[in-house]
């Protein structure tokens, strides 16, 4: 054991020795006024650490990792006296499986992954249960049985975006901008539009036509904004409804908007809480934010990631529940429930200090919305 340590402490000095950068501190919670960090903030394992925990996030430009995930998995593993490490990969499913193979060099006895493809992550997922670490599925599904899955219930989210554009507007056409291809997620999302009476890929209904549907690579919201555009042109500014499976291609769907004088005409959903789409829905440009409290799923995710340092076994984890994959595998998983948010409940993300009133209601007229006085 002994050697084993002072073999994990080189292999640490080596790694730092040969970085160019180092990422700053990231123990304290980011302001939620300020932007989200460019890059993940890691700190190295103390020499002395019975649990240290590997995280590798696959983009660290969303707003919502740096901002809450991020705080809210460390909060857990500093009260638990865990460490923490971690890697961007930067979208590329190369680079993931690098950090993953340098966390777990690191000395990770738990690795948790923010997936950037949910197949080709597999090899990596092998690799950790391989040398006896247990891997956590973080927010997107990984097709593997060995690894927990913690997550919200993706296809009640599409369903409940559906639903709050369906109480809008229930016909005509409808444009789906949908996430990556390689997420699971972004077909989950996609079951719950049908769930909620969207009809199905490549199908219409008697009252609804889907004019416009495509994957968006990386969940890119520039590049939603081009695929907005050009539905747009192909079908002369006839689209009813636009159903956006997050928040930040609905910002790029609502600037395809504006940009025809349609924007607060045409329903549009989204999911994550970002402080810009709640404005956007206080403001009537987005009609609906699936609100994921993203420090319940960091939360649940640094939990079961202490309870993995005790006791590798999966399946041993206290409050989990089966899961039965799209890939035919069944999984542990431990699912949360998310929140629709629309004009009529903003106080839920107010009362919850997600959000400040300054931020919700930024540009938005006097005694249109109850929140904003």
């Amino acid at each position: 054991m002994v050697n084993r340590r002072i073999l994990a402490i080189l292999a640490i000095a080596a790694f730092v020795l040969a970085a160019c950068t180092s990422a700053g501190d990231a123990s304290e919670e980011p302001d939620a006024s300020e932007p989200a960090a460019s890059e993940p903030a890691a700190s190295e394992p103390t020499a002395g650490g019975d649990c240290v925990v590997g995280v590798s996030w696959n983009n660290y430009q969303e707003e919502r990792w740096a901002l809450r995930d991020e705080p809210a998995i460390q909060a857990v593993l500093d009260e638990a006296g865990a460490e923490y490490i971690s890697a961007d990969a930067g979208s590329s499913e190369e680079q993931q499986a690098s950090d993953v193979e340098n966390l777990l060099s690191q000395g990770a006895n738990v690795i948790i992954i923010l997936a950037q493809n949910t197949e080709t992550i597999l090899p990596s997922v092998q690799a950790a249960v391989d040398q006896g670490v247990p891997v956590i599925g973080y927010d997107r599904l990984i097709e593997s049985a060995d690894a927990l899955y913690v997550s919200f219930d993706n296809v009640a989210v599409g369903r409940m975006q559906a639903e709050a554009v369906l109480e809008v507007v229930s016909e005509g056409n409808f444009v789906i901008i949908k996430g990556n291809g390689a997420d699971a997620n972004s077909d989950f999302l996609r079951a719950g539009y049908t769930e909620a009476g969207v009809p199905d890929v490549g199908e219409n209904s008697d009252t609804i036509t889907i004019v416009g549907e495509t994957y968006t690579d990386n969940w890119d919201p520039a590049l939603a904004q081009t695929e907005m555009e050009q539905f747009l042109t192909e079908n002369n500014n006839e689209v009813d409804a636009v159903l956006s499976e997050n928040d930040g291609m609905a910002g790029g769907v609502v600037a395809a908007l504006e940009a025809q004088g349609l924007a607060g005409q045409i329903p549009v959903s989204g999911q994550d809480g970002d402080l810009a789409a709640l404005n956007r829905v206080a403001l009537g440009t987005q009609t609906v934010d699936v609100w994921k409290d993203a420090r319940e799923l960091g939360r649940a995710a640094g939990e079961a990631a202490v309870a993995l340092c005790d006791n590798p076994d999966i399946a041993a984890l206290a409050g989990t529940e089966p899961f039965d994959s799209p890939g035919g595998n069944t999984l542990t998983s431990i699912n949360l429930e998310p929140i629709a948010i629309t004009q009529d409940n903003l106080d839920v993300v107010l009362d919850a200090d997600w959000i400040t009133e300054d931020e919700l209601c930024q540009g938005v007229e006097s005694g249109t919305v109850d929140v904003c006085p």
